[in-house]
């Protein structure tokens, strides 16, 4: 049944009669993709599928994916039905492409080509129609050209389905689709829950999804919304770029861009990406902000339903309304939210036709009118969307361009009286003209003393202190190509890194402060003072700085294999990470926070110390970097205080976080968590904290399943349980509790130490100052203000 016919590596095209079996190949024209048989990872179970020739473990497309074959002696064949089909040694189909039999005719002449957009196409090479092909049956990979959406008319719809795991490609449990129910919007579905969701087309971008705007020069974005179908896709702007978008096995959507010089796959953005993204974290008629300590509060004229559970930080019963609306023009009124996430438009009510005056008319004339939005943000096109359910799903965005008309009653607004308030505006507009012209006289004073100060800040004492070397910003734009996106390798709180090579062809790392960072000033200066004092191997290394104008940046040397969370909390990056492997960057770890602590000229409290500020070097080895929130200390036993808390949530001790009380024993806090989440490639935050759970089973006695499913068995369960031990033992409640870092690395280097036992946190319940089922962020930093530090013990 099957003769095969030879298959040359090089090219795209398969015809009629001919087969692929494993070992051979078809490759795009211009040798951007590929197709054939592989076994993903450590699986012995093989597929067949389509992945980047410059990245094979980049599979964009599975045709078996819930029919592995379980030998090397599949075959795929084309029919002259019009269909493929893939048959195992036995000569038994396990699966076949859909046949288009009223498009076979009677001279029917199939082709199967694979183009350089990855697409696989059956055609008719007599008439050139298109049969079948793979873009219209994605597994959990979008590329350009490809569509993520439904067709209105026949219903038929394309969806992203994630692997089930790093090994098996078969259907997992998120989907990623066009919900096309009120305004078009992208969900993820986490079996039959949405887990995250887009927000709607704003004619820029995904109301959630603005970061998507500032790669506007790399992709073009698309949305087609009409009556025969709706569903967004892109294309790439240059030729040059290779770009996928993935629904990852953890429930992530990913958008990677390949970076040719580190062969590695770059994220520029994904959702969820922090607590605010998880589908109606705040409830009906809440409103979510990261970075805040408290995530949620209500919308303007509401309350909490439940207080009691908001206090303790649950929010599942959101919010509700505090004066009723009299559903009259005199009794309701809005007020403006500016840069949000739209709340979920299931629901909503569209018009693409009359002008937000016409919408906020209609909306106050109809009682059940909850909201409205303009539909389009661009400024160039009219359109309104209505909310007649409960508004869910509500986010603050930074710099979004979208505004939400929230209706309450007149009594949330104030005063209905025209007279009353006549005599407000005037007084408003008279208060704001003094505050205006003040404010214009103190902006030109401030703009003069702080070009000064810019001009001078290369030259004052802390710089020479700091004996650390001024880059120009021409040097810096020649070694990262005008700070050009694709040399863009990470981003944060503080602004963006770039990567660069000096003309020396040492290759550098750029930290970019932006204007609206969460990083002052004074976080610039304290790192660039402090730092560069600082040497260890543990410790990354600052090799400079550029101040021009507006623009301060910190140069650090190039770690090639970016940070520690990049690889702990990624599905695939983890498995490679060995148990050897995973030691030795604890050890590493405890060794740079001894050196601070204990043995350099200062020491320092580094207060930041988590997975995304622990860099690795080619050979894996770990370095403690941004330093910006440092604080020195006197003596080990000082205990700091401080009126606004800094940090990052879920890796902050107990005592800081409700007290604003910082000492070294905060940092051992934060290196426990930072130890346990190594251990079980598992963040410290979700609906199961990670430190309630590794108590619960430590009290099991079965503190061995801590481990990461990806380590291979191999480790010695009693080196595994001690280094678990100790980091319960920095994550204990008090902070005398917790030992010093000079007494942690003796417990991990010596086998021979008697540890002491872990007492278990006060109240279970919370860790940290959380509740357990609190969902932790993963943003940089809470909030930055002035400090104040309060003598202790004499200071």
């Amino acid at each position: 049944m099957f003769a095969c016919v030879p298959v040359a590596l090089s090219i795209d095209t398969l015809y009629g009669g001919q087969n692929i079996t494993d070992g051979q190949y078809l490759i795009s024209s211009n040798g951007i993709f590929e197709l054939g048989f592989f076994s993903p990872n450590s699986s012995t179970d093989r597929f067949l599928g389509i992945w980047f020739k410059v990245s094979t473990e980049a599979v964009v497309w599975v045709s078996n994916r819930d029919s592995p074959l379980k030998n090397t002696s599949g075959i795929l064949n084309i029919h002259n039905n019009g269909s493929l089909a893939l048959y195992d040694s036995s000569e038994r189909m396990v699966w076949s492409s859909s046949s288009n039999a009223t498009s076979v005719q009677n001279d029917f002449s199939p082709v199967l080509q694979l183009n350089d957009s990855g697409n696989l196409i059956l055609k008719d090479q007599n008439s050139n129609t298109i049969i079948w092909q793979s873009f219209d049956h994605p597994t959990d990979t979008l590329l350009a050209g490809m569509k993520l959406g439904k067709n209105l008319k026949t219903g038929f719809e394309r969806v992203l389905t994630s692997w089930k795991n790093n090994n098996d490609p078969s259907e997992g449990n998120y989907i990623c689709m066009m919900d096309t129910q009120g305004a078009p919007e992208v969900l993820i579905w986490d079996k039959d829950q949405i887990r995250y969701r887009t927000g709607m087309w704003n004619g820029i971008s995904f109301s959630g999804l603005t970061q998507m705007i500032s790669y506007g020069d790399m992709f073009k974005f698309l949305f087609v919304w009409n009556n025969d179908e709706v569903w967004y896709g892109f294309e790439l702007k240059s030729n040059s770029t290779l770009s996928r978008v993935i629904m990852n096995d953890a429930g992530i959507l990913q958008r990677l861009v390949w970076d040719p010089n580190q062969h590695t796959w770059n994220e520029f953005w994904s959702g969820p990406q922090d607590e605010c993204d998880y589908y109606a974290k705040c409830g009906s008629f809440g409103i979510c902000q990261p970075n805040n300590v408290t995530a949620c509060n209500c919308l303007r004229g509401f309350e909490a339903a439940t207080p009691t559970e908001w206090y303790m930080r649950d929010y599942t019963g959101g919010c509700k309304r505090r004066a009723p609306l009299g559903c009259t023009e005199k009794s309701d009124g809005f007020y403006e939210i500016k840069g949000v996430k739209l709340p979920d438009s299931n629901n909503a009510t569209v018009d693409g036709n009359i002008s937000v005056e016409d919408c906020k008319v209609r909306c106050l004339m109809n009682c059940s009118c909850l909201a409205y939005s303009p539909s389009d943000s661009t400024g160039k096109g009219s359109g309104c969307v209505m909310w007649n359910t409960a508004l869910v799903d509500i986010k603050y965005i930074t710099g979004g361009p979208d505004v939400l008309y929230v209706k309450v009653s007149q009594s949330e607004l104030g005063t209905s009286n025209n007279r009353q308030l006549v005599v407000i505006v005037v007084i408003i507009s008279c208060a704001v003209t003094v505050l205006l012209i003040c404010f214009v006289g103190f902006y030109l004073w401030r703009k003069k003393r702080h070009s000064k100060q810019e001009k001078s800040l290369a030259q004052n004492d802390s710089f020479k202190d700091a004996d650390l070397p001024v880059f120009d910003m021409e040097t810096i734009l020649q070694a990262t190509n005008n700070l050009f996106i694709t040399n863009v390798v990470g981003q944060g709180g503080f602004g963006i890194v770039y990567k660069g090579k000096l003309p020396s062809g040492q290759e550098i790392a750029v930290k970019r402060l932006t204007g609206n960072s969460s990083q002052g000033l004074n976080e610039f200066m304290n790192e660039v003072t402090l730092i560069a004092k600082l040497q260890h191997r543990n410790l990354v290394r600052v090799l400079g700085c550029c101040i021009h104008n507006n623009e301060r940046m910190l140069i650090y040397e190039f770690m090639k294999n970016r940070s520690l969370d990049f690889f702990i909390f990624d599905a695939k990056k983890r498995a490679t990470l060995s148990w050897r492997t995973r030691l030795e960057i604890v050890t590493g770890i405890a060794r740079g926070l001894l050196y601070l602590h204990h043995d350099s000229r200062f020491n320092i409290i580094h207060r930041d110390l988590k997975a995304a500020n622990v860099l690795l070097d080619e050979d894996m080895n770990p370095k403690i970097s941004d330093f910006g929130t440092a604080r020195l200390f006197e003596r080990e036993h000082a205990v700091i205080c401080t009126e606004t808390v800094i940090g990052t949530r879920g890796y902050m001790s107990p005592e800081y976080v409700r007290e604003g009380k910082f000492s070294v024993k905060s940092d051992v806090y934060s290196f426990g968590v930072l130890l346990l989440e190594i251990m079980s490639g598992k963040r410290n935050h979700g609906n199961q904290n990670l430190i309630t759970h590794a108590w619960k089973l430590w009290e099991e006695q079965s503190i061995l399943k801590l481990l990461d499913e990806a380590v291979e068995s191999t480790v010695f369960a009693s080196e595994l349980s001690r280094v678990i031990h100790v980091g319960l033992l920095c994550v204990q409640e008090c902070p005398d509790d917790r030992p010093s870092m000079s007494s942690v690395f003796m417990m991990l280097s010596s086998d021979n130490l008697v540890l002491p036992t872990p007492r278990k946190h006060s109240a279970s319940g919370s860790i940290g100052g959380f509740p357990a089922d609190h969902h932790f962020s993963e943003s940089d930093i809470i909030s930055v203000d002035q400090l104040t530090i309060t003598g202790i013990e004499g200071r």
